[in-house]
């Protein structure tokens, strides 16, 4: 009897153990563990991540971090760790974060525009994907890189075309830089090409020539105008007389650093430097600001017409007036310079 009653209790024991054992299992796997309000949280798992590093990111999302470490160890989680971006829902398991997280690694979309250096550019794509700005910078000044891709110094900038691009997190200096050149390579179609033939630049030529006409006016539907009006000049061996090429050799000099220069003057125009379009026929070595798409377009569809010169229209900030000869063209600058001092612009 006393041996039968000892039979008992350990079945009973066994039995409270395994009820106790199984509620485990169910709330380690299949019992909600989410902690947030919100419908979904994100993480940011860096490469090479520890899973102290994802432990930490989620214990703040999780009604409770020790089942989730207990069930990521038997799913043998813990040592295979994955980089990204990843989601949790609102109601996940433990069971269904841990898949989540190993698997479905999520696109970011990075954007840029108008970045007027290789360093700032680097400096915007940094705060979009994991690689740090030395990297990225790294990977876009590596000199072989760009010589074996028919770029120099003062062109690598043309080759990271403005808009929004559908990225990994995790995705490297590298990675990128080489993604922006198979997309450099896609925009340069055969119908672009041959554009750019007939007007008789290459694709950083006509880059080069869209940052000037971006920089003079950021209306789409003026820019074709603007386009035609250098083409004439590049025609006829005029100099370019660009203004956006003075303020860009200015801003070179020690004496302009820090300052904005919103009126170009005659002493502007005798800087010494290669992107000084007044002392330098033909165009500049390079690019002086990242222009957008539809500058590019500008260029390659320039607008035919009989104008060598425009001045801003002080009646239409933003755009410009038209002239096909200089007598009038001085006119037009006269009634712009004379708004600028009404409105005590010297410099």
């Amino acid at each position: 009897m006393y041996i039968k009653k000892i039979l008992i209790a350990i079945v009973l024991i066994g039995l409270v153990i395994s009820a106790f054992f199984a509620h485990y299992v169910y709330a380690a796997m299949f019992k909600p563990n989410t902690a947030f309000n919100n419908e979904t949280a994100y993480i940011f798992i860096p490469t090479r991540a520890s899973y102290q590093d994802v432990r930490e990111q989620l214990k703040p999302l999780l009604k409770d971090i020790e089942t989730f470490d207990a069930l990521a160890e038997q799913k043998k989680y813990t040592t295979h760790i994955k980089s990204g971006k990843f989601s949790i829902t609102k109601g996940m398991t433990n069971n269904d974060i841990i898949n989540s997280i190993r698997i479905n690694s999520l696109p970011v979309q990075v954007a840029f525009n108008n970045q007027e250096t290789i360093e700032k550019l680097a400096g915007r794509i940094a705060t979009q994907i994991e690689a740090d700005s030395l990297s990225l910078l790294g990977a876009m000044q590596d000199t072989t890189f760009i010589k074996e891709n028919g770029f120099n110094k003062a062109t690598m900038l043309g080759m990271y075309l403005p808009n929004s691009y559908e990225f990994f997190w995790n995705t490297s200096g590298v990675e990128f830089r080489d993604r922006m050149l198979t997309e450099y390579k896609r925009f340069w179609t055969s119908s672009r090409l041959a554009k750019a033939k007939a007007i008789g630049l290459s694709p950083s030529e006509v880059i080069t020539l869209a940052s000037i006409v971006h920089e003079e006016s950021k209306a789409a539907d003026e820019q074709p105008r603007i386009a035609g009006v250098y083409l004439n000049r590049l025609k006829i061996g005029m100099p370019l007389q660009a203004d956006p090429t003075l303020k860009f050799a200015a801003y070179q000099l020690q004496e302009y650093q820090d300052t904005v220069i919103k009126r170009v003057l005659n002493k502007h125009k005798t800087i010494v430097s290669p992107y000084n379009t007044y002392l330098n026929a033909g165009l500049p070595p390079g690019l002086i600001a990242m222009p957008d798409l539809t500058a590019v377009n500008a260029v390659l569809n320039a607008e035919d017409h009989d104008y060598y010169y425009f001045a801003a229209d002080a009646k239409r900030l933003g755009y410009h007036n038209f002239a096909k000869n200089l007598s009038q063209h001085n006119a037009n600058a006269r009634a712009y310079q004379n708004y600028l001092n009404r409105q005590g612009i010297t410099k």
